[in-house]
């Protein structure tokens, strides 16, 4: 193995989620700065895998992994990991909270702090930072260029560079969860489990009416659940977007790979993202009408049909 990718540096929910995948001890870990520095290491061959973030509870889908995973060569998720989110706030011995004029963290983080920051340093502006624990690394290493005197991190991070916490628990949802996924190159998939979920990107043949409806049908016919669906634009033109969706099932499964047979055929183009054990755990209630006995009864019935004719 060479090694896993992770958004750095050390302290960071994604390394934790890296931790909570389970890698072999011998497996190094290799912090970079962004999304996009993590997958080019996957693809360049420089590590064997890389976990981002993906989704959280509060903000939605993670733009910078959306687009990373849509373009550039061909990458698929193994799997995911679910992170409980706990903030605290964090400055360099001796800062109290009344001295704070500007608080360091990236911008998820910010968005799940926001009323508490209003509430309790509400002349504090924001200053945006590649990672909550950079946040706090920086702050120790370089406390007169960073331009902020408290960070927002995960409490491990505040422990790992020695910051003192001047306020725990301060996030605004208190059941915030990040989901975190597990990127190979496409050289294999887990095996269905039963509990699994699919990603894909659909591009459109063209921007007309009903040609979202057109996409979504290929599920709802099939009994297919998403668990997500998101815009994101093309960046081709103003108005040009693609649909990045997460749904229930696995590549094996007849009914799922139904669906992505009408799908490349209504598509412009559908980047399969993988199949992978969903992280929830939980079995996958199929209707009768859409077991793989189901479909695989009714091609016997249409092969009996054509056979007529031979």
């Amino acid at each position: 193995m060479s090694g896993y990718a992770y958004l750095g540096p050390e302290g960071t929910f994604t390394q934790q989620a890296l931790l909570s995948w389970g890698p072999s001890e011998d497996a190094p870990q290799v912090p970079l700065g962004s999304v996009d520095s993590a997958l080019e290491a996957l693809r360049s061959k420089e590590v064997d895998a890389a976990v981002v973030p993906i989704e959280n509870s509060v903000e939605g889908g993670v733009s910078a992994t959306l687009d990373a995973l849509a373009s550039g060569g061909p990458l698929v998720v193994v799997g995911e990991v679910l992170v409980p989110i706990t903030f605290v706030v964090c400055a360099r011995p001796g800062t109290s909270l009344d001295s704070v004029r500007a608080v360091g963290t990236h911008s998820h983080a910010w968005a799940q702090v926001r009323g508490w920051a209003e509430s309790t340093v509400p002349k504090a502006i924001y200053v945006p930072t590649l990672s909550t624990a950079s946040a706090a690394k920086d702050l120790l290493e370089h406390p007169e260029e960073v331009g902020y005197e408290a960070a927002v991190c995960a409490p491990v991070a505040a422990e790992r560079f020695g910051l003192e916490v001047l306020a725990s628990d301060i996030g605004d949802m208190a059941n915030a969860v990040t989901r975190f996924v597990v990127v190979a190159r496409p050289e294999w998939l887990p095996a269905p489990t039963g509990r699994d979920k699919t990603t894909v990107v659909l591009y459109q043949r063209s921007d007309r009416a009903g040609g979202l409806l057109e996409l979504l049908e290929q599920f709802a016919v099939r009994g297919i659940n998403m668990t997500r669906l998101e815009s994101r634009p093309t960046k081709e033109s103003m108005g040009s977007y693609c649909f990045s969706i997460d749904f229930e099932g696995h590549v094996q499964d007849e009914r799922v790979g139904a669906a992505l047979m009408s799908l490349h055929r209504v598509c412009a183009d559908v980047r399969f993202l993988g199949s992978y054990p969903a992280a929830s755990g939980a079995e996958i209630q199929v209707d009768p009408i859409t077991t793989d006995e189901a479909f695989v009864e009714a091609r016997g019935w249409l092969d009996r049909l054509r056979a007529l004719g031979e």
